[in-house]
């Protein structure tokens, strides 16, 4: 009798059971999102390698990026100062 009491507690409060088997179903739910959250990022990192390869690059935009980002300019460029307001319209 007291085997059957014991069996039948763990299988109802034990590790694997039935409340063990909520939070288990639970917790794989909470993995599948944070798995579908890193294949998204994955993604968006892998187009934005393989716009970096030397078949797709346009060297003019790279140019024009990295001296977007930088804030700087060549010696022979031409570079035109506009005030804030202008910006507006």
């Amino acid at each position: 009798m007291s085997a059957l009491v014991y069996f039948g507690f763990h299988a109802l409060n034990g590790e694997l059971g039935l409340v063990g088997r909520a939070a288990i179903e639970r917790q794989v739910m909470d993995l599948e999102t944070e798995l579908q959250v890193l294949i998204d990022e994955r993604q968006g990192l892998h187009a934005r390698v393989t716009l970096l390869r030397s078949e797709s690059l346009n060297p003019d935009m790279v140019d024009e990026r990295a001296r977007l980002n930088l804030n700087l300019a060549h010696a022979n460029d031409l570079t035109i100062m506009r005030s804030s307001m202008d910006l507006r319209h």
